[in-house]
């Protein structure tokens, strides 16, 4: 049965993007003059699952519950990041309000956060085979699961080790652009998520303003390029908007370093490696780009923890009881202390104090062991002799069938040169939204407001 809404819209997430950025993109720039262009005024964090969520919520995290990429979780005693349940959420998607006035709204997201049994009508995210073996198998999940096949079969199979890490390239941006055209010429549905992440890699890797970037954004600009002209040729309205901009850093702040040296933290030693014990430590930080939940099991020692934290070189605030209320950030799920960084610093999740005694998963790439966000992740470890050479070993072992270690990863988080998450002062750090949308007379929007344009547009 044909939707009744009032309009059809694609929804493309380039991560990263703002004005600065999209000037050195000639075709985007180009679709993008004939457009608004708006300010988004930054969220706290601003980091991908929590702005995702408000997006598509129309709440702040108090209210979705989506504190961050992650955060710990007493029932199970676990720090869990990147989870995928959109049972997550606390607060309904777009498609659940749009579905009580239209039964017949259909929607597919192509890779945006919380995707898996979200009542999307279609839908494909990244989501890797963990084989007995030890070998992670790049797949991805989809809705209907024959979807996944069909995608798969014409596509290729989807490149997770492009998508991140330190292969990364432009492969798994394309790969979700030629899915979204796949879904819009199979199903026309009323709204069309996209997320496109490619400029999340190279501008943590180098930061703003380096000239390597620029085949990155000549890259990006191709993929939107055919995308956005594919589907308003198909009649959808095509917005762009980001989630965040990535300013430059060169402060690497190691909170549970800090936490440790106070005695807070409990720590276990297995196969010559140290393991942070969250559950048994009096306090611990859950790190995520430049903000960082502090879980503390005594509350009498919340003033004395966030007197030590808020003392550290590269620590801008640190929120607590009301000041956390007004930042949005008013859930369980937070931590009882929420230090944001200074623009120029970041935040590791390290807890040891010596590199012969980080743990195994330190050196891989694994965002699910780790307690804490990890952007070194993107980089081969520069001290490796013939590093190249080590990986096509490594590689080998894998295609063999035999166990292997992809350990190649440093653990010098100077590397890192770009980061997010606070909200930056300069505004030329700020995300965007670009379309032919509802006229705003101001130029910059909340976060909060996106969800607003939505719902009048859809009808």
């Amino acid at each position: 049965m044909p939707s009744k809404a009032a309009n059809r819209l694609m929804l493309i997430d380039v991560v990263g993007l703002t004005k600065g950025l999209l000037v050195k993109m000639p075709w985007l720039s180009s679709w993008a003059a004939q457009r608004q262009v708006n300010n988004i005024q930054p969220m706290l964090p601003a980091v991908t699952c929590s702005v995702q969520a408000t997006y598509l919520t129309g709440k702040t995290p108090s209210q979705h519950g989506i504190v961050g990429n992650g955060w710990y979780n007493p029932e199970i005693a676990e720090i869990n990041l990147w989870r995928q349940s959109y049972g997550l959420l606390q607060a309904p998607y777009i498609w659940h309000q749009m579905r009580q006035s239209n039964p017949d709204f259909k929607v597919c997201n192509t890779g945006w956060w919380f995707n898996m049994y979200s009542g999307a009508d279609y839908s494909v995210t990244p989501r890797p085979q963990y084989r007995a073996d030890g070998i992670k198998a790049p797949d991805c999940y989809t809705e209907p699961p024959v979807w996944r096949d069909e995608l798969q079969a014409e596509l290729g199979q989807f490149p997770l080790f492009h998508y991140w890490g330190p292969r990364t390239t432009i492969q798994s941006s394309a790969w979700l652009a030629k899915a979204a055209i796949i879904a819009e010429r199979k199903w026309q549905p009323d709204l069309n998520l996209v997320y496109l992440p490619h400029l999340d890699y190279c501008l943590q890797r180098r930061g703003d303003g380096d000239p390597d970037n620029q085949q990155d954004l000549n890259e990006l600009d191709q993929v939107l390029k055919t995308l956005i002209t594919d589907a308003e040729a198909g009649g959808l309205q095509v917005w762009v908007i980001s989630e965040y901009g990535i300013n430059n850093v060169n402060r690497p702040v190691h909170l549970n370093r800090v936490l440790r040296q106070a005695g807070y933290l409990r720590i276990r030693e297995e196969n010559g490696g140290e393991l942070l014990d969250a559950p048994a430590s009096p306090a611990f930080a859950v790190a995520d780009h430049q903000v960082a939940h502090i879980y503390i099991k005594d509350k009498a020692q919340t003033e004395t923890i966030k007197a030590l934290l808020a003392a550290q070189d590269g620590v801008a605030q640190v929120l607590s009881g009301t000041d956390r209320t007004v930042a949005g950030l008013d859930n369980p799920r937070a931590g009882d202390l929420v230090v944001v960084a200074a623009q120029d610093a970041w935040f590791t999740y390290y807890y040891w104090l010596d590199d012969t005694k980080a743990p195994d998963f330190a050196r891989i790439v694994d965002i699910h062991k780790k307690p804490g966000y990890d952007p070194v992740e993107l980089f081969i470890n520069p001290k490796m002799p013939v590093p190249m050479l080590q990986v096509g070993l490594k590689l080998l072992r894998k295609k063999l069938g035999f166990r292997y270690l992809m350990d190649v990863i440093p653990l010098d988080a100077t590397l890192v040169k770009g980061s997010h998450g606070a909200i930056p002062a300069d505004s030329a750090y700020h995300p965007v939204l670009i379309g032919n949308h509802e006229q705003i007379s101001k130029n910059t929007i909340a976060a909060t407001e996106v969800y607003d344009l939505m719902r009048r547009f859809l009808g």
